[in-house]
């Protein structure tokens, strides 16, 4: 599970990122691009680890993204127990979710961490950018519980992945298409069906998502949070 805790303001200062120069300024234009960062606080400081790092119990991290179009983010996690709730947006995280092309923008977007907690396994979190509020949706977009507890595997690392630094990566986690056997709520039901085209790939620890078509409508995908 990943809960918002309270950090100190002096921590909480946005730090912008180099940016590219925005490419299109709608979803009905060109190849749409989204930017995924996961940060994990090291003392006082924030750094960027990889989407794959096996986090630890009491961990604070928080995301960085970023895209090449204007449009609405929401955010859902699917804690290890089985559990659905809202991370973004929310009171304690930030309402503004409006995003505009070029511009770097942290969740929770306000000054809040997420910090690791809960059995071990992978925190499913779900991302969906909209080109329009979702106004026929609920306030706080929400997937279907599941019935029983997902089965949840416990992380692992792969020897052959950073093995010298000695970091556990589980090359499992990170962003990723829904699985067409994942059963999710029919107000998200078109924009997984959309999300089938996308493409992702690893820049150093960025995550790129990219849709070579002009993106219509929502999209969803999720991003594997792996922790022990």
């Amino acid at each position: 599970m990943i809960r918002p805790a309270l950090l100190l303001p002096a921590l909480a200062a946005l730090v912008l990122l180099p940016l590219a120069r925005p490419q299109t300024k709608s979803m009905t234009q060109g190849a749409h691009r989204m930017e995924l960062m996961l940060e994990r606080l090291d003392g006082s400081t924030w750094k960027t680890i990889d989407p794959a790092l096996v986090l630890a119990q009491g961990d604070h991290v928080r995301f960085r993204f970023r895209t090449n179009f204007d449009g609405y983010l929401y955010v859902t996690n699917q804690s290890t127990s089985g559990k659905y709730e809202q991370l973004f947006p929310r009171e304690e995280t930030g309402q503004d979710n409006h995003i505009v092309a070029g511009k770097d923008y942290q969740v929770p977007a306000t000054a809040m961490a997420f910090r690791i907690a809960g059995p071990p396994g992978h925190e499913v979190v779900y991302w969906l950018v909209s080109p329009g509020r979702l106004t026929d949706m609920p306030a706080r977009p929400t997937l279907p519980a599941p019935a029983t507890p997902p089965i949840t595997l416990i992380p692992r690392c792969d020897e052959g992945i950073m093995k010298a630094r000695g970091d556990c990566i589980d090359s499992t986690a990170g962003p990723k298409l829904i699985p067409r056997d994942v059963d999710v709520s029919k107000d998200l039901a078109a924009a997984n069906a959309a999300s089938r085209e996308l493409l992702f790939v690893r820049e150093q620890n960025t995550a790129v998502i990219s849709s070579p078509e002009p993106l219509t409508g929502p999209v969803i995908y999720e991003f594997q949070l792996a922790h022990r």
